[in-house]
Parts: structure tokens; C-alpha cells; sequence
């Protein structure tokens, strides 16, 4: 009788090399660098207004990665996400505006607010959990004022101009252009944060989640990495507020609000805690939410739905009320957000038909 070779229906990993594997699977490398060049064809066949929408995910899902390195994969808790990224937009339109070159001063940007989120990340040594929260509760109001008093530095109540992105010359502004530096920075940045979970300190971070007295016990220091995962945190959101303020070409306090820094903990509360893939999906379920919204209310527009709930005028409170009850829902019913939903997807395909 001849032999027929048999795909195995598991998922065996027999070293650490293996296991820490940045890739998984040949196929999810094909499949990852296929959508990265896609996506660099997407400019010449999508309208402006849907690589607004990209655009805006790209800048969003960098500074939600951040916030998820800290509370997904340290255990930290930050309710003043918002105002480290309102941080990097201003200090990004700061120094282009003393003559710094756009792309090096979004560095420089993401460089000081990491300093900035280290000093409001000291009190995450010796407190833990409300405590914490309260904590960075007070950083979102003081440095929500320290925007509108610091006048030499954010313009005040009248904001600042950031400089259009250039590079060797070339004005890079503009959604078609501008693209694909949000692009670059998004694959950087992903690339750069999942390379950092195989590392000691991406290891050393997860341990102090996942039980922080039997990680002091093998040795790692408490202190150092709970303050470390506010330095990167804050590094992210940085970026994100740079690319951000130079896309608009305009940087303000307003929108900076506590409302802001929810929808940050609910894009990565939604799209999976402790996962980098969920960054991203979470943001693009966040950032399509409002818009889809806004499609439902014109589409009932006129019917009775419409002559009861007036949608129209009421539009911008449905939006809050849909975020916050979406939030719950997941909670409730997705707990681990989309990326395991969409890891139960893949495993039920890949040991099909033996997915039990």
C-alpha cells in the first residue's frame, strides 16, 4: 500500500528560537509583506477621502500601540493617554518651527514626550491598580493646562502651526503623499514593538503583568520596567501626536480631553489586550465606527426613525453613546477583544477538520 504523507493538525514548537519567532508561519510573512506592498499601490485607486480614513488609523494605531505595550502587556493603567500624544504634536510643531527638519523632529518629538511620560510614570513604582489610575488622571489635567498656559510652546488657546512633512526637498503633504510616510512609520513602529516582546525586557514586562511578586523573585527590577513601559507608552504616543499635528498642519489643547484618552483604552480594550495585531484592528474598528454612524443617521434620515430620535441633530452624542456601549458590550461578550476572535478564526482553518 503506498504511503501518503500527513499534514500535521497541531502546532508543534520544539525551540525557543521557534516559539519567539517574530513570524509564525512562512504564509503569515507572504501574506504581511503582500498587504505592505498593496497597500503601497492603494494611493493610485482609493479616493482621499478613505486614505484620510488610512491615515488617520496609521497615526491612531502607532499611539494605541503604546498605550497597549503599557496596560496589555506591563498591567499598567494610563486614563491620560490623550495629552502624551497632544505632547508630540506640539513639541514635533515646536521644533520644526525653530528650524528642525519635519522628519527629525518628529523623532525628537516622540524622544521628549518619553521623558515626559517617565516623570508621570514615577508614581507607578509604589503604586499600582485606583491608585494609579488616579495618578494618571492628574498628569491628563496638569499637562491639559500646562497646553494652555505654555504659550512659547503650544501657542495657548490659539495652537500652533506645524510645517508640512519634507524630505531632501520634496513636500511629502497632501493624503496621497503623506500616506505613505504614515506608512512607514506604522511598519517601523509594529515591527519595532513586536521585536520587542522577544527580547528580556518585552519578557521581563509580560512577568510583571502576569504576577509581579514571582517576577521580583527571579530577579527583575519592579521599578525599573513599570517606569520603562510609561517611557515607551509615552514614545508612541509621541510619534503618533507628531504625525498627527503635521498632517493636519495645525496643533490645539482642544480634543485633548479626557473623552480622547477613552477612546484610546477603547481601541485596545476592543481590538484585544496584550496583543499588537489588536493595536491596529481596534483603532480601525474605532476610527470606522463614527463614520459608519454618520451613514446609518443619513440613510434613516426622514423616516420615522429619524422624526423620533432626530439623528441629525443628535449625531455627535450618538457617537459617544455608541463608543461607550461598545465598549461594554466587548466586555461583556469579547473580553479578549478581536485578535482572539481572529486567532480562533485561523486555528479552527488550520487544524480543519480536525478543529476540535
Amino acid at each position: 500500500m503506498a504511503m501518503t504523507s500527513l499534514r500535521p493538525c497541531g502546532d508543534y514548537r520544539t525551540s525557543y528560537q521557534a516559539d519567539q519567532t517574530i513570524f509564525s508561519t512562512r504564509l503569515t510573512l507572504i501574506l504581511i509583506v503582500a498587504a505592505i506592498v498593496a497597500l503601497c499601490f492603494a494611493p493610485m485607486f482609493l479616493s482621499r477621502y478613505v486614505l484620510s480614513l488610512m491615515i488617520q488609523i496609521g497615526y491612531l494605531g502607532i499611539a494605541a500601540l503604546g498605550l497597549n505595550i503599557l496596560v496589555g502587556f506591563s498591567g499598567q493603567i494610563s486614563i491620560g493617554h490623550a495629552v502624551f500624544f497632544g505632547f508630540g504634536g506640539f513639541a514635533s510643531a515646536y521644533l520644526a518651527n525653530k528650524g528642525v527638519p519635519v522628519p527629525l523632529a518628529i523623532v525628537l518629538a516622540g524622544l521628549w514626550t518619553t521623558i515626559v511620560g517617565l516623570i508621570f510614570g514615577l508614581p507607578a513604582a509604589r503604586v499600582k491598580g485606583l491608585y494609579l489610575a488616579i495618578a494618571t488622571l492628574a498628569a491628563q489635567f496638569i499637562l491639559q493646562d500646562f497646553f494652555v498656559r505654555a504659550e512659547w510652546f503650544t501657542g495657548g488657546t490659539h495652537g500652533a502651526m506645524a510645517p508640512p512633512f519634507e524630505l531632501f526637498g520634496y513636500d511629502l503633504s497632501g493624503d496621497t503623499r503623506y500616506f505613505y510616510v504614515v506608512l512607514f512609520f506604522v511598519v517601523v513602529m509594529y515591527l519595532g514593538a513586536t521585536n520587542l516582546m522577544r527580547t528580556r525586557d518585552g519578557r521581563a514586562l509580560i512577568a510583571v503583568r502576569d504576577h509581579y511578586l514571582s517576577a521580583e523573585m527571579m530577579g527583575v527590577n519592579l521599578t525599573k520596567y513599570r517606569t520603562m513601559a510609561f517611557g515607551i507608552s509615552s514614545f508612541y504616543a509621541g510619534i503618533g501626536g507628531a504625525l498627527y499635528a503635521h498632517y493636519i498642519g495645525f496643533m490645539s489643547v482642544e480634543g485633548l480631553d479626557i473623552l480622547f484618552s477613552i477612546q484610546f483604552l477603547g481601541m485596545i480594550i476592543i481590538g484585544g489586550l496584550g496583543s499588537i495585531m489588536g493595536s491596529l484592528m481596534g483603532t480601525i474598528f474605532m476610527v470606522l465606527l463614527p463614520e459608519l454612524t454618520g451613514m446609518l443617521a443619513s440613510a434613516l434620515q426622514g423616516s420615522t426613525i429619524d422624526q423620533v430620535l432626530h439623528l441629525k441633530d443628535g449625531i455627535t452624542y450618538m457617537r459617544e453613546m455608541l463608543i461607550g456601549a461598545t465598549i461594554i458590550l466587548f466586555l461583556i461578550f469579547e473580553p479578549d477583544g478581536l485578535a482572539h476572535r481572529w486567532r480562533l478564526i485561523k486555528a479552527y482553518w488550520k487544524l480543519y477538520p480536525f478543529s476540535y
